[in-house]
């Protein structure tokens, strides 16, 4: 397993919980209700799901 994918592995429940935590903090604020920013962890988990199966492909290329 390449090193850049454990990382990524690794920071994706973290960074999660702090997204969600921030738009919880925007719907409590009365800037924006939770029901119009979900969409941003849609977008959280498929950058780094591309960035993992990237580095996938690197390490799969490299052997």
């Amino acid at each position: 397993m390449n090193d850049n994918r454990l990382l990524i592995r690794a920071l994706r429940g973290p960074l999660t919980l702090i997204v969600v935590g921030g738009l919880f903090a925007i719907d409590h604020a009365g800037i924006y209700r939770f029901g119009q920013t979900w969409p941003v962890l849609v977008i959280l988990i498929g950058c780094l799901t591309l960035l993992e199966r990237s580095g996938n492909q690197t390490a799969g290329g490299a052997q």
